[in-house]
């Protein structure tokens, strides 16, 4: 497993503007309701603890002092999520941004309502990315030196080199 491509994310964002632009300009938005406000708390949920656990994991894995090892399987099923949550967030913010590009452009008192919601959808759809991205990157195995790289006699001790 690899790490998430950025053009594997622009792909699915762009697929899923394009979707949302023409499911509500040509089917939906003249019987939709209001746009909710809870897919936009869930989603800023989901990028403020996956933002967290970038951070607690990240500082587990260097073994930073007052911090427990990480259980290698965690960190296999944060990847997981990681990688899940990147790509549902690419989709949500396509979603958004064809609702809000197409928003923008309509004059009626409803679509004037539904903005707010969309642009808070837009972002952090936006920050759920950024956090997934951020929490992949963390589960990363830090970049050791080789014992090929050290002079004869050098060795490591948990307080730095002798």
């Amino acid at each position: 497993m690899g790490p998430t491509r950025i053009s594997t994310l622009v792909v699915a964002a762009l697929a899923a503007a394009a979707v949302a632009w023409l499911l509500i300009s040509r089917l939906y938005y003249d019987v939709a309701p209001d746009l909710p406000w809870l897919p936009v708390v869930t989603l800023a949920g989901l990028a403020v603890l996956e933002a967290y656990a970038a951070v607690n994991t990240r500082g587990r894995i260097e073994r930073r002092p007052g911090r427990e090892p990480v259980n290698p399987l965690l960190v296999a099923r944060f990847v997981v999520l990681a990688k899940a949550s990147a790509l549902a967030g690419a989709i949500f913010a396509g979603f958004y941004a064809g609702l809000t590009g197409w928003l923008l452009i309509e004059r009626t008192e409803a679509a004037v309502g539904d903005r707010p919601a969309a642009g808070a959808g837009l972002l952090v759809s936006l920050a759920l990315v950024a956090a997934a991205l951020w929490l992949e990157r963390a589960c990363r195995v830090p970049e050791q030196e080789d014992d090929e790289d050290r002079e004869p006699g050098d060795r490591e001790t948990p307080r730095g080199r002798l």
